[in-house]
């Protein structure tokens, strides 16, 4: 059997949230263990975040985000349907309980959508090869045709689309958190179709939720790995004649690497979270600079890359 070719996107999220999470993301990169970021343009630290990108020639994104801090658009931060009392977002699960009951205004998320790729634009010198959402929020109803809207507008390729082969088996997940994955699970499918109308493409693999925080492992992230190739090769198609230079399968997996924040430095407006300060964030970071990992990496054929590089 001819070997599988695999490019593998390792994507730094939430570049720009704080300084020690930047410096973490870049630790990571300069090791050759992240090849991507996606950056918080609402993050603390976001200027300095596209700094060191430009810097390091670090690969960016845009990690567009309507659930935590503030909005970017001007028009929005006073009075909008996007912000809670205190004039903050509704936070991950106040997003999706404010959606559900139709209390969000669409057009206020198009509009903050669009603020967060002009801000990203100004911030770079350049569009985002790829965007996706903080929390996962692009792949929720209604918001699903807004954010594939803004895409297909600015000519954005790629996004990401969190449906983990194998998830189901994860028995480490806490039942609260697995109740969580499995609707972004439930909204990714119902996802597909609509990005799909709009041109919009992703890798053919995500792995990122089985692997978060301190779950994360060598080699947790190889049976990740491994298992969505295996699900992936016995789906797809296989041509009488494989192309000669053999199959090329495409994985993102999504990594939230950094030194933990330290308040009050940090946060999109309303300071960090509990899981920014805590120790997973250098966990991650740890597992993935290790030696063996990488090792793994080369011996398995697998190349890191970038959205650009696709």
């Amino acid at each position: 059997l001819r070997m599988l070719q695999v490019k593998l996107i390792v994507t730094g999220d939430d570049f720009g949230y704080c300084p020690r999470r930047n410096q973490g993301i870049v630790d990571c990169f300069l090791a050759g263990a992240v090849s991507n970021v996606s950056l918080l343009v609402n993050g603390s630290a976001a200027a300095d975040a596209a700094e060191l990108a430009r810097r390091y020639a670090i690969p960016i994104g845009l990690h567009a985000n309507l659930s935590e801090g503030s909005p970017v658009c001007e028009v929005l931060k006073t009075n909008s349907s996007l912000l809670n009392q205190d004039g903050f977002f509704h936070g991950k699960m106040g997003f999706r309980t404010a959606l559900s009951k139709g209390l969000l205004n669409m057009s206020e998320v198009k509009q903050e959508l669009k603020a967060q790729v002009e801000l990203f634009r100004e911030l770079t010198g350049h569009l985002p090869p790829h965007m996706d959402g903080h929390q996962h929020v692009h792949v929720l109803p209604e918001v699903r045709h807004v954010f594939a809207e803004v895409l297909e507008e600015y000519g954005i390729k790629y996004t990401r689309v969190p449906i983990e082969p194998g998830l189901h088996n994860c028995d480490w997940i806490p039942p609260s958190l697995m109740d969580f994955y499995l609707g972004v699970e439930e909204d990714s499918f119902n996802t597909v179709d609509v990005f799909t109308r709009h041109g919009i493409r992703w890798p053919d693999i995500y792995i990122g939720l089985s692997t978060m925080g301190k779950n994360m492992s060598v080699g947790n992230i190889w049976s990740a790995i491994d298992t969505a190739i295996a699900e992936f090769t016995s789906k797809a198609p296989s041509p009488a004649l494989p192309p000669p230079q053999g199959r090329t399968v495409t994985i993102e997996l999504m990594v939230h690497p950094g030194y933990p924040s330290v308040p009050p430095a940090g946060g999109c407006g309303e300071g960090p979270d509990d899981f920014s300060q805590s120790w997973e964030r250098l966990h991650e970071l740890q597992t993935l600079i290790k030696p063996e990992l990488q090792s793994h990496y080369k011996t398995r054929n697998v190349q890191l890359c970038s959205f650009k590089d696709l």
